[in-house]
């Protein structure tokens, strides 16, 4: 029996994501790199404006503020928001509730990023399209269009198409169990993360994605009037090859 919960509506599996994971997400997710910092705001043309869809805290919309750019950001999760808000230096993000496939923004930016993979969280492949071309409406002409992704790599899985590793975050102070099971067909990922932390709690947190390929989100691109401008391994430029897992994509309007 196919377990998949392709049934859910639309955007519940990434309201979902944010309203659990709102109150740990910090903890495990620290800083953001300074090369992403630096290319995104070279990025942000002379008006120094942009837009972070799924902008969660602000792990990157924040920084990027300090920086002197004007930043929308936008995010589905009412927790994850409150947690932005919450911050000291929240005020210098224009925050947006809303779903970030829908781009609820108005006008025209020079820069629309997406980071830490968080595109694979709308759910189908007809709203990652409807997504970029909603971007595309919000580009001015030269603007351009960022997205930070994993390269998918089905060796993770086995026979069953089931995944379980233990590893510790990026901070590396907090214990990460993760169970996941692939639904090919679909390009779905459903996982459990039990994460403990060094005070002895623990929370089991949620993650629901659909993949897409390089050139899957490259023709996702051409079909919303978007162009491959470049291709990166990561924000400082490594030239991204066949042995990359991760890459930052750059879509250009013409």
């Amino acid at each position: 029996m196919d377990t998949s919960r392709s049934q859910e509506p639309l955007n519940a599996l990434e309201r979902d994501y944010g309203e659990a994971w709102a109150e740990r997400y910090d903890a495990i997710f620290t800083e953001v790199d300074e090369a992403a910092l630096v290319f995104l705001e070279a990025l942000s043309g002379p008006e120094r404006r942009a837009v972070e869809l799924a902008v969660g805290t602000g792990r990157v919309a924040i920084p990027l503020a300090r920086r002197g750019l004007e930043i929308t950001g936008v995010d589905i999760s009412t927790s994850m928001l409150a947690r932005l808000e919450g911050r000291v230096d929240a005020s210098s993000v224009n925050v947006i509730e809303g779903d970030m496939a829908e781009v609820p923004v108005e006008g025209l930016f020079p820069l629309i990023f997406i980071a830490f993979n968080s595109f694979f969280a709308i759910s189908t492949q007809d709203r990652q399209l409807e997504c970029f071309r909603n971007v595309a409406s919000h580009l001015r002409s030269g603007g351009r269009f960022v997205l930070e992704c994993f390269v998918p790599d089905m060796t993770r899985f086995d026979r069953n198409h089931r995944h379980e590793s233990e590893r510790t975050s990026e901070r590396g102070n907090v214990i990460e169990n993760d169970l996941s099971f692939h639904y090919p067909h679909v390009q779905r990922v459903d996982s459990r993360i039990t994460a403990r932390f060094p005070d002895g709690s623990e929370a089991i947190l949620p993650v629901s994605i659909r993949y897409a390929w390089p050139a899957e989100l490259d023709l996702m691109a051409r079909l919303a009037g978007l162009e491959l401008e470049e291709r990166f391994e990561w924000y400082d430029r490594k030239p991204f090859g066949r042995d990359s897992i991760r890459h930052v994509s750059v879509y250009v309007s013409p």
